[in-house]
């Protein structure tokens, strides 16, 4: 039934814990995203394939923990994993300044944080997402995926507005300490919240391997879930080759300094806080099948605008492109993951989590390494080419599924998987 108020979900206390809570670790998150490579290419001047390295050992927890994650988030209360998680990874991410200052950091240094942060991060999205149907309801998850989206957007745009400013302050080593405070108070903002799931039965005889395989069989046996996860797969892969010489574009060809790369990251945060507004009234308009393959169709093509950037006004131009990248991408998200969690039964929240994120995110580490081997062979401008193209030509799958006709999501199979 819908919420009669205006502020819907933001009215329960603790969905407003968890939106705070989100909304500070975002913030850290995005201050990361920027600091981190600055650090790598300013601090320590590293070459292309370093950075793409970097990249790489970011996102390399969803290919070495991803399935495993899912199998053993399921066996626990995700509330107690989402506020370990960002406790230590606030210790983690402190060790950056810390080194920095006793001149012990290095690029191995920076790689070993990287990975251990992703590895943790892992554990904290499977958690996430598998929390908010405990919270809210199955009723109220594209209401609940909508306002949490809005709010991460949000900090999208302050991110790398703060960011910037920072870096150029006091550099960016040191810039990590306000992303080190942001997780640990995201951490004891999640301990307020009262509302507790239900432990989980306890399995006579746990196996991990068979759990694992009682997810991938759930999600390989739904079309729909098949097409989703396969085009997000091409799309990140390509996405995190674009990104990740895009501050490597924007800092040594486009001459922008720290405060102007975080302008261009903040202007990605305003198409997402619109997609993020809008995602409810354009999937119920268009059809939560179709908009997962129209939004980035009609939204990545712009992308092609920064590579045609030069130092100047142009950049400003293609920043549009970057923006409306963001805006299609939450929109399709915030259908994906509603669909997601309405049709997987509560047991399974956990491992269809994990399983949707390595199949999706697994070959992000290739898209970095693939991304900084492209940068140093062919430069930052023909890779960007090569992302945009990739990117626009992921919606295939989804397109050639039963989403392309489908206003409806199917949910009639959330009482219990198939088989």
């Amino acid at each position: 039934m819908p919420d009669p108020t205006r502020f819907g979900l933001l009215r329960d206390p603790d969905f407003g814990r968890l939106s705070a809570a989100t909304a500070l670790g975002q913030l850290g998150d995005r201050i990361i995203f920027l600091a981190l490579p600055l650090v790598a290419i300013t601090a320590l001047h590293a070459d292309e394939f370093q950075v793409g390295a970097l990249s790489a050992a970011t996102t390399a927890g969803s290919l070495l923990v991803g399935l495993p994650a899912g199998a053993w988030v399921d066996r626990v209360r995700k509330r107690s994993v989402l506020i370990s998680t960002d406790l230590v990874r606030a210790l983690v991410l402190l060790t950056i300044p810390v080194a920095w200052w006793a001149g012990l950091l290095g690029v191995r240094w920076l790689y070993t944080v990287a990975l251990v942060h992703g590895v943790l991060t892992v554990f904290f999205d499977v958690a996430y997402v598998s929390y908010l149907p405990h919270l809210v309801g199955r009723g109220r998850l594209l209401e609940g995926n909508a306002k949490l989206s809005a709010i991460r957007s949000v900090t999208s745009i302050g991110g790398p507005a703060v960011a910037g400013p920072l870096v150029g302050l006091v550099g960016a080593p040191a810039t990590l300490l306000a992303s080190s405070a942001g997780m640990a108070m995201s951490g004891l903002l999640a301990c307020t919240i009262r509302r507790r799931e239900q432990r989980p039965e306890p399995d006579e005889r746990p196996r991990l391997g068979r759990e694992i395989r009682e997810g991938l069989r759930f999600v390989l046996r739904q079309p729909a879930l098949r097409a989703v996860m396969l085009g997000d797969a091409a799309f990140n892969l390509f996405l995190v080759m674009y990104q990740t010489m895009l501050l490597v574009f924007l800092e040594r060809e486009a001459g922008l300094g720290s405060f102007g790369i975080g302008l261009v990251l903040s202007g990605m945060g305003c198409g997402a806080l619109l997609g993020a507004l809008s995602a409810t009234a354009v999937s119920r308009r268009i059809g939560q099948g179709r908009v997962v393959w129209l939004a980035p169709l009609v939204t990545c093509p712009p992308t092609a605008l920064m590579p045609l950037a030069r130092p100047g006004w142009s950049v400003c131009v293609a920043a549009l492109g970057l923006a409306a990248l963001s805006l299609g991408g939450v929109v399709r998200v915030v259908a994906q993951s509603s669909f997601q969690q309405a049709l997987t039964p509560d047991r399974l929240l956990g491992r269809t989590s994990a399983t949707a994120r390595f199949v999706s995110w697994g070959g992000i580490p290739l898209g970095g390494l693939l991304g900084g081997a492209s940068g140093a062979s062919f430069g930052a401008t023909a890779t960007l080419w090569i992302g945009t193209a990739g990117m626009t030509l992921s919606v295939l799958p989804a397109f050639l599924s039963p989403l392309r006709g489908m206003r409806t999501l199917p949910t009639d199979s959330a009482v219990e998987p198939v088989g």
